[in-house]
């Protein structure tokens, strides 16, 4: 039996945790791929389909809502280089001769007004992290300038704005996030006055009134989020400023897949991960560290179970208001690094049932499945499937596979590990978009071998005492 030991300080690694760290590593260049070939030396580089992490946001309404100041107000505040602006206005087509002889007759406010598919292309680019060059549109003579243009480079955030930007199912299929900003008639009506017809030569009544009623309006339904009194409204601006902050400060997976969570990174649990990655740390050690980083990826995971809202009173007669646990829940470990983490689950939710499942995992290939146990009204259940490190992500889909054929519903099931690996967060993600992955740190990815970079070797050895 090994001779136990004291676990060690996290003081005493802190300084060696402070130098260069690639787990959960924030890529905050200008165009954003992910560029693994720094990380993997003196692994070779593994061919993987980049995918460019951008955030896009739309921003519609009627014309002189406010949606260029709304616009303004949220880039102005965040005052940051990785948030760009991009007018549906510069799409407008140039007007042939014909209709420019007869340009009191063009409705510019109608969709066919729009070089739609040219927009798609330049948002195709810059999700692909490609520079594109906008059109500037001459609203005097009714034309692109020639000789001039406005590039516009990728960036974490874009933000797109225009009248009919939520007309085209093809461009709202693209965005992350729509607002729509609402402003009372009569304060449109003065500003239309004033730009559409007297600067722009436009007809109210004719066109901008009726297109409004037609197109625009209609497309309010498509909202995430209404703006009531556009520019003025200071509060709905801070709001969306702060969820924008919150996804630029974010790890850039969690940007591309809304359901995959990270834990916040202090020096304790990064200091925990440099102890466990350490491959001359002790079994005691190794356990012991492993443990507190576990229970906290399950305390994580609980937050993400519904609740409901519970009253109680308090000893000194006082009525405290506050929430209920989800009573319906159960766990599912994947033999047999997952049962590493039972015991953190069971000391979190006392009397939890945990089921197994076990697969054989045979290189890049686990999707053999050899043995499962579960819960008989698993289907009624909320599942948290322990596994300590999602590395290509066959095996977890395997299994998560099994727990819908079982009648779990996909929403109802939350994934947990310690590491995950970029392919496995985009395999699994990509099948299964309603489950979510709870996790302490994306490493930088897999090398020729499948295992995770710069990873900690094989979990359950490490954890069991097999490794040797």
């Amino acid at each position: 039996m090994p001779e136990e030991t004291t676990p060690i300080s996290i003081a005493d690694v802190m300084e060696a945790a402070s130098g260069a760290h690639f787990s959960g590593l924030r890529l905050l260049f200008p165009s954003l791929f992910f560029r693994f070939n720094a990380f993997l030396r003196p692994h070779r580089r593994l061919h993987r389909p980049q995918t460019a992490l951008r955030h896009w946001y739309r921003v519609s309404g009627g014309t002189a809502s406010g949606k260029t100041t709304v616009c303004d107000m949220i880039i102005q505040q965040l005052h940051d280089h990785r948030v760009v602006l991009v007018n549906q206005d510069s799409f407008y087509r140039g007007l042939t001769p014909e209709e420019s002889r007869r340009v009191h007759e063009y409705n510019f406010d109608h969709p066919d007004a729009f070089d739609t598919e040219q927009l798609l292309e330049c948002v195709e680019a810059l999700k692909s992290g490609h520079p594109v060059h906008v059109p500037i549109y001459d609203f005097k003579k009714h034309r692109r300038c020639s000789e001039s243009f406005r590039q516009v480079n990728a960036s974490d955030v874009i933000i797109l704005e225009g009248i009919l930007v939520f007309h085209d199912q093809r461009v709202r299929n693209l965005m992350n996030m729509k607002i729509f900003v609402d402003t009372d008639a009569d304060v449109r009506l003065a500003r239309r006055i004033r730009r559409d017809t007297v600067e722009r030569g436009r007809d109210y009544a004719k066109f901008v009134k009726p297109a409004f009623d037609d197109f625009v309006l209609p497309s309010k339904k498509y909202a995430d989020v209404i703006i009531p009194r556009g520019g003025d409204n200071h509060v709905a601006i801070d709001l969306i400023v702060q969820h924008i902050r919150t996804k630029l400060g974010q790890h850039d997976l969690c940007k591309i897949y809304p359901n995959v969570y990270v834990i916040q990174s202090t020096f304790q649990i990064r200091g925990m991960h440099t102890l466990i990655r350490d491959q001359d740390i002790s079994k005691h050690d190794f356990v012991f560290y492993s443990d507190r980083l576990i229970r906290l990826v399950v305390e994580h995971g609980l937050g993400h179970l519904p609740f409901t809202e519970k009253q109680v009173v308090t000893p000194t007669g006082s009525v405290y208001t506050g929430v209920d646990f989800c009573k319906k829940l159960c766990g599912v470990s994947i033999v047999r690094s997952g049962e590493s983490m039972e015991n953190a689950l069971r000391a979190c939710c006392k009397g939890i049932k945990i089921g197994k499942i076990l697969i054989h995992r045979d290189g890049d290939n686990g999707k053999q499945l050899i043995y499962e146990k579960l819960p008989k009204d698993i289907s009624e259940r909320h599942v948290l499937l322990l596994d300590p490190v999602l590395a290509t992500g066959n095996s977890a889909n395997q299994a998560i596979e099994l727990l819908i054929q079982k009648g779990v519903p996909e929403s109802h099931i939350i994934f947990l590990n310690l590491i995950s690996a970029p392919e496995g967060i985009h395999c699994v993600s990509n099948r299964f978009p309603s489950l979510k992955i709870v996790t302490s740190e994306i490493d930088a990815a897999l090398n020729e071998e499948f295992r995770v970079i710069p990873g900690m070797g094989e979990f359950g050895d490490r954890y069991f005492g097999t490794d040797d």
